[in-house]
């Protein structure tokens, strides 16, 4: 099996690297690269994303073909896809960090900052938060409900959808942290930053 972590120059993403290839041991091939034809016949991809939304979008387009290869791999042929960060903000229509900026429209929703309430709540959220799982993902099998996670935004995706929420998180309000769209995952926490239970996240993707 091959998974692929798309390396589109958003930053530094050598802690999901090297917690996948901790994960993944001999089993499976970890592939880091944009490479437009690898990306395609790989059996599962990974989209990570640092800094902001208008960035990491940019980033995705500056390199031909990517964008549509990833519409490809995703929507058409339906591959298991995991969003990390702003990688799962990406799958939103529109983002509104900067400026307003059209995303991947994978899952049908908008980027927005969180609401601090005046002060109330530091931005960017950062730390340890307990997640509520919601649904039945995939990629939470057996991580127990009210799990810690890691986590780094400012800016929280908002699905037109309730359904594709699989877990939430309580800053300032109920924030969405993970979504599943049939073969499209994503999280707004760090996997590869939460410890032991993050791992298993990462694991329970690699074998979907």
């Amino acid at each position: 099996m091959n998974v692929t972590i798309v390396d589109y120059n958003s930053g530094n993403i050598s802690s999901v690297i090297n917690s996948f290839k901790e994960v993944a041991k001999d089993r499976v091939n970890i592939e880091v690269t944009s490479d437009l034809n690898k990306i395609k016949s790989s059996d599962k991809v990974v989209l990570p994303g640092q800094g902001s939304f208008k960035s990491c979008v940019g980033a995705l387009n500056k390199i031909e073909g990517l964008t549509d290869t990833l519409n490809e791999f995703a929507i058409t042929n339906k591959k298991p896809l995991l969003g990390i960060c702003v990688g799962l903000q990406m799958f939103a229509d529109v983002g509104y960090e900067e400026t307003e900026t059209k995303g991947l429209s994978w899952i049908s929703g908008k980027v927005s900052k969180i609401d601090n309430q005046n002060g109330k709540y530091k931005l960017p959220h950062i730390g340890w938060n307990q997640i509520n799982i919601i649904k039945d993902s995939k990629i939470f099998k057996n991580i127990e409900n009210k799990s810690h996670m890691y986590f780094v935004h400012s800016y929280e995706f908002i699905p037109e959808d309730k359904n594709v929420i699989s877990a939430t998180t309580d800053y300032s309000s109920n924030i969405v942290c993970s979504v599943e769209k049939e073969n499209i995952f994503g999280t707004q926490f760090h996997p590869e930053k939460s410890d032991k239970l993050g791992l298993k996240i990462l694991d329970n993707f690699i074998k979907i």
